[in-house]
């Protein structure tokens, strides 16, 4: 019987692995940061170690040692690097690719074991949840198919990670660009969409644009 684990720091994750495992074959573990991870290779050997949403680095002893395998939301080798998801919808992408990829010492290049379509409607934090149930199917396949993954064609594009501060509302363009930046960012544990007045922050989440007019709900703390 083959060991797995999955390897997410986003808790949305836990209730969808604690489900998938219970008729999954084989014996599987969740570890959400570096030190679980570690303690886990410490008592099993895993088939494959599936990489969900990790902010850290993966130490290099362990993805040549094991088969990591990572999931990244852009057609690579299109979008490869930080903050996909913001990145693709700043640039009108409506639609993506969820990829499947080995992981190797740079970044988002390893070869390809699979790609699946994927919207990127809605919320910030239902485009993730998207791309979880998208990510479990693609790990059944994996367990059940062992696919070799091939290495990916074309020219590469890089995609930087945002920083907090890229966060602050536009102040020009049309609402469908003020409507995108506010969802693309609304998810647990990401800068919410905000404006600076005076002492006080704004920060924008739930939009919804009907026609002329964009609606979303406001917090205001003093900063």
């Amino acid at each position: 019987m083959s060991n797995y684990i999955v390897a997410s720091c986003r808790e949305w994750h836990r209730s969808a692995f604690e489900h998938f495992a219970k008729n999954a074959p084989g014996q599987w573990r969740y570890v959400n940061s570096d030190e679980s991870l570690v303690a886990a290779l410490a008592v099993m050997a895993p088939r494959y170690i599936f990489f969900l949403h990790w902010s850290a680095l993966v130490p290099v002893e362990i993805f040549e040692k094991y088969e990591c395998v990572c999931f990244h939301m852009t057609d690579v080798p299109y979008g490869r690097g930080g903050s996909p998801l913001q990145n693709l919808i700043a640039a009108g992408q409506t639609e993506t690719m969820v990829s499947a990829l080995r992981m190797e010492k740079e970044l988002d290049a390893g070869p390809v074991y699979g790609k699946r379509p994927m919207s990127l409607a809605g919320r910030a934090e239902e485009i993730y949840l998207r791309a979880g149930d998208v990510c479990w199917d693609m790990i059944q396949w994996m367990v059940a198919d062992e696919p070799t993954p091939a290495p990916q064609q074309g020219e590469a594009t890089v995609f930087r990670r945002r920083t907090p501060d890229q966060s602050e509302l536009p102040g020009q363009g049309d609402l469908h660009r003020l409507f995108d930046h506010i969802r693309m960012l609304d998810a647990p544990g990401y800068p919410l969409a905000f404006i600076q007045y005076g002492d006080f922050r704004l920060e924008f989440s739930h939009a919804e644009l009907d026609g002329n007019e964009l609606c979303a709900r406001v917090s205001i703390r003093k900063t």
